[in-house]
Formats: structure tokens, sequence, C-alpha cells
């Protein structure tokens, strides 16, 4: 499994490389945000925070790489049912969809630059969680754990202003 990640983590970053090169993909990531230590049963994961309308929508876009126990926490805008695509997206990803206790009620995985939206089947999604696909399993986490931030609550989290 982490060799077939290698892999296409390689042929996308290739793919990337060439369309911009060739001026036909002209997109840039949006600057790193804001970060939390997230502990997850045993596990720690680093997530940049998305608050603002224009940090959830870019999200992961163009980003070529995404460290091992690294994410994106999106904080959004109201509870309800959550869509995710992976529109502009090189990496392939996973998404749990949370709920606003932190309790993860979905996880599913995604695949780069499909645009085709993901669904909750939850109509309770208040946060989302990318991750590097299979970093859920990997780390033995399903639905029903617990997400909480190190030194903080997911409610201050939410509350913060992102800096510029």
């Amino acid at each position: 499994m982490q060799a077939n990640r290698s892999i296409l983590s390689r042929l996308c970053l290739t793919l990337a490389l060439l369309l911009s090169s060739t001026g036909l993909w002209a997109g840039t990531p949006q600057p790193t945000l804001p970060k939390v230590t997230l502990t997850i049963g045993k596990h720690q994961i680093t997530a940049e925070i998305a608050r603002t309308e224009q940090e959830l929508s870019s999200g992961m876009m163009f980003r070529t790489r995404l460290g091992d126990n690294e994410g994106m926490l999106f904080c959004l805008t109201k509870e309800g049912q959550a869509n995710f695509w992976m529109e502009n997206t090189l990496i392939p990803l996973s998404v749990a969809y949370i709920d606003r206790t932190g309790k993860i009620l979905e996880i599913h995985d995604m695949k780069p630059l499909d645009e085709t939206n993901i669904p909750s089947t939850s109509d309770k999604i208040y946060y989302a969680l990318e991750t590097n696909q299979g970093w859920f399993p990997l780390n033995k986490i399903e639905p029903g754990e617990i997400i909480k931030p190190n030194g903080t609550t997911l409610d201050n989290i939410r509350n913060q202003k992102s800096t510029p």
C-alpha cells in the first residue's frame, strides 16, 4: 500500500510539473494556514485550519505533497450535510466527516482530480479532516473516535481569527 501511494504521489507530482511548465495548469496552493495538533485515540496529526470561505474553498488544491501525519481541518460554516470533491487536488486523500463534539461519523477516500461530490450521509457534520489516503485505517481510526485538539477546544479553534 505504501509503495502504491508513493508511486501515485510521484505520478501526480510529475503531472503537476508537466502541466505547470506547459502553462496548462497555472494554479498555486494557498499559503500554509495556522496549525493545530489533534489527538485521535493514541495518534496525533498536525492539521492546518481552514476557517474562511476562501480557505475552505481552496483547501488542498494544487498541493503536491502532504506529510505522513499532516492534514487539514475544515471548520464548516454551519452544521449539516457535507460535500467534498477533489477539484485541482493532486494528492490522494481521505476525509473524515465530524460532528460538533469531535466525533468522527464517516470516513471516505477521494481520488486526485475527481470532481465527483462525496456527500456525507449524516446531516450533523460541523468539521472535516483531510489526510493522506489510508491514514485512518493505517492508524486503526474508525468512525466513533473523538478528535481532540491539544491545549484547546474545537469551538476555540473555530472562533479564532485566521492570520493573513
